[in-house]
């Protein structure tokens, strides 16, 4: 270990200060002291040993089906590492880097109708975000400011609403569904996943389109992870149980703002449903961190790849 009592304690407490401002009255959190011990703080020596190794940025991947914990998790994370490590952390979604609701709609006319809607590879702004990284990795730092996506109106936030990055971090957690996904071999696609690919993608073209970006933007774009850490959920059918979840707290979060309804996130998670069945077959090998979350969404196992 490479903390002091007195910043062991500093960490617990913070973590515990913020697991309460997140906590929905009747789904508290579980064993918040034993995921402390067994998950977080291992992951965070990790984190910090290997930072100290590097002398570099370090930057983080962390991934997991829709509602799985990945922006509590990747708070946690933070939290940790500056309270009992003194390490300046960042993090932020590749949910931020949407393309405008504008620049999806002539997509959506260009190549397919599908593209409307956010989610899937392809309607991320992958050169923003490459020069985002830039920014944070280059020698002579210079502040900035990282976008912010608003999911209840569905489009970016204009820039003087974006996140200003201060000063040069020692870690970058950098979270997202998709991050650190493979891309599927051709004949993989020609199976429908579900009735959205079936009745909307019958010529494959958007699934194709998809597939290509994995292949190719975003394979490069992931390059820059140092680790991986992958939430590996149950299955599928969790995702969809837990998107609920996490609607709910949006709608705490955004005071009442416009929401999706049961029927509208049905429809929303087949977007996701390819990959992140891929996922869970991929990652959960690959990932150099995967945590299991049981069926009442608590953090079950880990294993250090």
């Amino acid at each position: 270990m490479s903390y002091s009592k007195s910043n062991f304690i500093k960490a617990k407490n913070s973590y515990l200060k913020f697991l309460k401002k997140q906590e929905i009255k009747g789904e508290p959190f579980y064993d918040k002291i034993g995921q402390l011990n067994k998950f977080y703080f291992p992951i965070c020596n990790l984190i910090n040993k290997e930072s100290r190794f590097n002398k570099k940025v370090l930057v983080i991947g962390l991934s997991g089906g829709q509602g799985s914990g990945k922006t509590t998790i990747s708070h946690i994370l933070k939290i940790i590492l500056k309270s009992a490590y003194n390490l300046n952390v960042i993090n932020f979604s590749i949910d931020d880097f949407y393309k405008t609701f504008n620049q999806r709609k002539k997509m959506s006319e260009k190549v397919h109708k599908l593209f409307l809607t956010r989610g899937v590879p392809g309607t991320h702004d992958i050169n923003l975000l490459k020069k985002s990284f830039q920014s944070i990795l280059k020698k002579k730092f210079k502040p900035f400011r990282i976008p912010n996506f608003d999911k209840s109106i569905d489009d970016r936030l204009p820039k003087k609403k974006w996140t200003k990055i201060e000063t040069k971090p020692d870690v970058v957690i950098f979270e997202g569904w998709c991050v650190g996904a493979l891309s599927q071999k051709n004949r993989q696609l020609h199976r429908s996943q579900n009735e959205l690919e079936k009745i909307h993608d019958k010529k494959l073209i958007w699934r194709k389109k998809v597939n290509n970006e994995l292949k190719i933007r975003y394979k490069n774009l992931f390059k820059i992870l140092h680790k991986l850490i992958f939430l590996e959920v149950p299955s599928f059918k969790y995702v969809r149980k837990w998107r609920m979840l996490q609607e709910k707290k949006l709608l705490l979060k955004s005071g009442g703002k416009k929401i999706m309804s049961k029927i509208k996130i049905n429809e929303f998670i087949m977007y996701y449903e390819r990959i992140t069945i891929q996922m869970l077959k991929n990652l959960k090998k690959k990932a150099d961190v995967v945590i299991k979350l049981d069926k009442k969404h608590r953090l079950s196992g880990i294993k250090f790849n």
